[in-house]
């Protein structure tokens, strides 16, 4: 985006590091790791800038090597959750009338700590607790996030000056005031960076938070908040709480502040968040505002002018990168009859060819699920598939948990376009590929849109532009980031904002200033400068 408000350089993406063999980040990294793998770390509440232990721990240990222990961390009670919010209002009062180019600075000041001194810090906590090879964890707990945090603040800055037309008798003005009360903030394991941007994207518009990290990503979530108290976020701003979620969330949502829900995660769990919100409703102070990105059954399709090596690595990019865990990993495809045994080719070699094994040895493509709860619904499922008459494994298909919840790569072909793992939101490294007839395009264009309940991601590979346009028409609502001739993953803040409707979520487009709008109250002042002093009109005559 170039310059910023100060004419400094703020909204730019910050470049992928490459952790070729040799280099120095790929020393860094690799030593960050060593050492972190091997201490045991103590992980408490923070609540009003300060740790709170509560004695009642749980531990934490990687998804690659889950007998191995990294740390502990606290679980709070409902009398940390009811400290949280009162912390938070008691901030509010303070931080909501900082100057918000002081905001601002802090939250610029995040993103270099995280571009510098934390990024191998960062990206190691996040190959650690999440499983993520390094370039996993580079494009996300290092760059997506340093983007999001700088952006942001551009955008802030753009909202700032969008301001009414004013005359020579009234001046007209637009405040964007916080929302009243304080905000919750509910974050997914799979990515570090919108772990960090959900609480912090609220708190740099001046709304104060409660914020739960998954239980499964706690660890990278530590590193994200020493950034924040570094960066000098004051006390009472942001406060974490991990633990019961049911507790936690019916805590926050029975105080008549609560005033806004960030949320990423399971499309059922925000679906009850919504119906519990709206249940409240008579008791809160404000309408709460409610953002949310959940589920996607995400798709590619091929037309029979694809390039049948461009649709195989899409397939295999777009599935299998981090295990297949992300929101908007292909994890369906339709791919016609004519290219077919080509892309077949293609996608079996290259998935033989993946190494899988912890994150610490970087010739590793693939490393494990997040915990036995996700390896035993996949295993299931791959299970079915190999006795189902209408499915077929063409590759993968193994998985073992003895020492990490490690899932082979899996691809089912089934002549079934409406079979269960067509249908059913895995999220995990399988994929399932229907073959259509060359001429069935329209048809199965239909069949992409009706299958399922989600609308976050999917991807048209086609040479065809009338095909393409088609396509781009009559999913027009099958997918809220709409690939063409790519992958359906791997959005980058600035470019792609990123969100979906339908099952999947409020579509208010993370990483732009249509998100940050959520979280503000406009408030419209007129001052007039020369005040009337007589009701009459000059209709009305003398």
């Amino acid at each position: 985006m170039g310059k910023g408000f100060f004419n400094v350089p703020i909204a730019i993406n910050e470049p992928v590091k490459s952790y070729a063999p040799g280099s120095p980040e790929r020393d860094a990294v690799l030593k960050a790791y060593k050492e972190m793998f091997n201490s045991k770390i103590d992980v408490p509440l923070y609540i009003n800038g300060k740790d709170v232990v509560t004695g009642n721990t749980r531990t934490m240990s990687p998804p690659h090597d889950h007998k191995h222990t990294v740390g502990t961390y606290h679980v709070a009670e409902q009398s940390h959750v009811e400290d949280a919010i009162a912390t938070a209002l008691e901030a509010r009062k303070t931080w909501s009338q900082m100057p918000w180019e002081q905001r601002a600075g802090i939250f610029l000041k995040a993103a270099e700590l995280i571009a510098g001194p934390y990024r191998a810090k960062i990206n190691a906590a996040t190959m650690i607790a999440q499983s993520k090879n390094i370039h996993q964890a580079e494009i996300d707990s290092a760059c997506e996030l340093i983007d999001f945090l700088r952006f942001n603040v551009q955008y802030m800055a753009d909202i700032y000056m969008e301001q009414p037309e004013s005359t020579s008798d009234a001046w007209n003005r637009v405040e964007y005031r916080p929302l009243e009360g304080f905000t919750y903030a509910v974050t997914p394991f799979n990515f570090t960076a919108i772990a960090g941007n959900l609480p912090s994207c609220m708190a740099l518009m001046g709304n104060v938070v409660v914020w739960k990290p998954s239980d499964s990503q706690i660890y990278s979530a530590k590193v994200i908040m020493d950034v924040f108290e570094e960066a000098g976020v004051p006390a009472g701003v942001i406060n974490v709480v991990f633990g019961d979620p049911v507790m936690i969330t019916n805590t926050i949502l029975e105080s008549p502040d609560f005033s806004g829900l960030h949320f990423t995660g399971s499309t059922e769990v925000f679906k009850n968040l919504w119906k519990q919100i709206g249940n409240n409703i008579h008791n809160y102070k404000t309408y709460p505002r409610i953002v949310g990105e959940t589920g996607g059954k995400d798709f590619i399709v091929a037309h029979k002018t694809a390039n049948p090596k461009q649709v195989a690595t899409a397939i295999v990019r777009g599935a299998f990168e981090f295990q297949g865990q992300k929101c908007s990993a292909a994890s369906r495809a339709y791919i016609p009859k004519g290219i077919w045994n080509e892309v077949k080719n293609y996608v079996v070699e290259d998935v033989k060819s993946f190494k899988m094994g912890s994150p610490e040895n970087m010739e590793n493509f693939i490393t494990a699920v997040i915990h036995e709860g996700s390896f035993d619904k996949l295993a299931k499922y791959i299970d079915q598939a190999k006795s189902d008459a209408d499915a077929e494994i063409i590759v993968g298909g193994n998985y073992d948990k003895s020492k990490g919840y490690f899932i082979e790569p899996t691809v089912i072909v089934t002549s079934n376009p409406k079979y269960t793992t067509m249908c059913t939101e895995l999220f995990g490294p399988v994929i399932t590929i229907y073959v259509y007839e060359d001429e069935a395009y329209t048809e199965t264009l239909k069949l992409v849109d009706e299958t399922s309940d989600y609308g976050l991601t999917g991807a048209i590979l086609a040479k065809d532009r009338y095909a393409i346009t088609e396509a781009t028409n009559t999913l027009q609502n099958a997918a809220g980031n709409f690939y063409i001739n790519d992958k359906p993953t791997g959005a980058v803040v600035g470019q792609q904002p990123f969100g979906g409707a339908r099952a999947s979520g409020t579509n208010d487009k993370a990483g732009s200033a249509q998100n940050l709008l959520r979280w503000v109250s406009p408030r419209l002042i007129k001052e007039t400068f020369v005040t009337p002093t007589d009701y009459r009109y000059p209709f009305l005559g003398e």
